[in-house]
């Protein structure tokens, strides 16, 4: 039986009515578009290399547990096949309007937590993919893992044969409670098996106990209410959203002219695109403070393989007050070294950990309680989400048409009206803008402004080199 950790399950706990806690891209394709037909054998004949996408969540009763994977033994695969054919001329702002309509719904939680869109009559000839999965089923990384198990890393055209399937029986209410429990001993004595090594290394457990402390210190101090800006506030269960792109080359120029990781790189230009729709909206964007949250991958080289949440979470307020954008970068530098060595990701790995062996009805409870203050009284600690996942940099085929953009999509929550995801694939960079539809409907300012960052980083960085004045590397991811 595979329980869904507390970090998935949150997800979960957190989605209702109105926001919507799934992720997904489009993915836009070389022509001519497929058949529908053929798009579903394809899927048909890799579904054996992706249990969940025939799995559904099931409850535990009376919440004693975390909630369970399950076979679902009604799938059927064309419930999350859809067709959507765009009017003439097919242009970018209908894909992004009807983008922003199929991440509005939520899924139907009585299925399989995934859809996939075929959509046709892209200018160019070209065509596209929505690809939308819940956010308890996977974090960035483990959805790009996916992505590259449906398509191909070669252009072929060869459909394999589905492998037979017979869902298995869902274990009874008691099993489930068994199970669960069952777990949280087995958690709490794996955590108990530590005590002898950590009786033995007393300054190891010092040192950690030490860092752990420091990050949750760090952690709380930052979730301080920052001024009221327009990009904060109720939302609604209607979406914007809007794309750019960049040169990844031109972001590696950047940080070897001017110091500094991608990521670095990433977040200033994120920031010039937040000035932007700041300024935009007349705000005071020299006086702004924009704290977003800063997903940070946990996982490591350890075979686990699975498709699940594994992530902590820094919280960085983007330099949105400093106009130019080397200077920018420069602060960012700085600030992320700096925010890095204060062990926040670290502590929040700690905190998720333990909170496996949290009592689920507990924490279920919790959670929809948060929600529905929130609903009474926004959050203004956290005003958006900015998350970078390192995509495949070779070409990816669907029946042998190239993907050409992978565009993502990252989810809004209450308090927080715009989201950004950045994606890199095959040599550029994409970013994803979401925003709350009512409130808004201008994200597309933010998208083309952050690309645009990259073209004056990129400048800044060629006059850097060409004057000697290198700023030195602190980093090289």
């Amino acid at each position: 039986m595979e329980r869904l950790s507390t970090l998935d399950a949150e997800f979960l706990h957190l989605e209702d009515g109105i926001g919507h806690l799934h992720i997904g891209a489009a993915s836009v394709f070389a022509g001519p578009s497929p058949s529908f037909d053929d798009v579903a054998a394809m899927i048909a004949a890799k579904l054996h290399l992706i249990p969940r996408y025939r799995q559904r969540v099931r409850s535990v009763p009376l919440e004693l547990g975390r909630p369970v994977w399950a076979d679902d033994p009604h799938f059927r695969l064309t419930d999350h096949l859809r067709r959507v054919t765009l009017p003439p001329p097919g242009d970018d702002a209908a894909l992004c309007r009807l983008v922003g309509r199929i991440m509005s719904r939520p899924l139907d939680r009585d299925r399989p937590l995934w859809e996939n869109w075929l959509v046709e009559g892209l200018a160019d000839g070209q065509w596209a993919f929505v690809f939308k999965l819940h956010h308890c089923m996977v974090d960035g990384i483990a959805g790009v893992e996916l992505l590259s198990v449906v398509l191909d890393p070669e252009p072929t055209t060869t459909i394999g044969d589905p492998v037979p399937w017979e869902p298995r029986p869902e274990p009874s209410g008691a099993a489930k409670v068994l199970d669960a429990w069952g777990g949280l001993v087995s958690g709490l004595g794996s955590l108990t098996g530590r005590l002898p090594w950590a009786a033995t290394h007393p300054r190891a457990v010092a040192r950690a106990a030490a860092e752990t402390a420091k990050g949750l210190a760090r952690f709380a101090g930052e979730l301080r209410a920052t001024p009221p800006l327009s990009i904060e506030g109720s939302i609604g269960p209607h979406r914007s959203w809007a794309h750019s792109s960049a040169d990844l080359h031109d972001v590696r120029t950047i940080r070897d002219g001017l110091g500094g990781t991608v990521n670095d790189v990433v977040l200033a230009a994120v920031s010039g695109g937040y000035r932007a729709l700041l300024l935009s909206r007349g705000e005071d964007a020299d006086h702004a403070r924009v704290r977003s949250l800063v997903p940070v991958s946990m996982r490591r080289q350890d075979g686990h393989g699975r498709l699940d949440n594994r992530v902590s979470t820094l919280l960085y307020d983007l330099p949105v007050h400093v106009a130019d954008g080397v200077e920018r970068l420069a602060l960012v530098r700085e600030q992320m070294a700096e925010l890095k060595a204060s062990h926040m990701a670290e502590a929040g790995e700690v905190v998720t950990t333990l909170g496996d062996l949290a009592p689920p009805m507990v924490i279920g409870p919790m959670s929809r309680m948060i929600i529905r203050a929130v609903h009474r009284l926004p959050q203004r600690s956290v005003n958006t989400v900015t998350t970078n996942v390192p995509g495949p940099q070779v070409p990816l085929y669907c029946l042998g048409r190239e993907m050409l953009e992978y565009r993502p999509f990252v989810p809004i929550s209450h308090g927080v009206r715009v989201s950004t995801a950045i994606l890199s694939y095959n040599g550029r960079l994409f970013f994803g803008v979401t925003g709350d539809a009512e409130t808004a409907p201008d994200v597309g300012v933010l998208a083309q402004a952050a690309s645009q960052e990259i073209g004056t980083l990129r400048a800044g960085a060629e006059a850097a080199r060409t004057t000697g004045a290198r700023s030195p590397r602190s980093g090289t991811a």
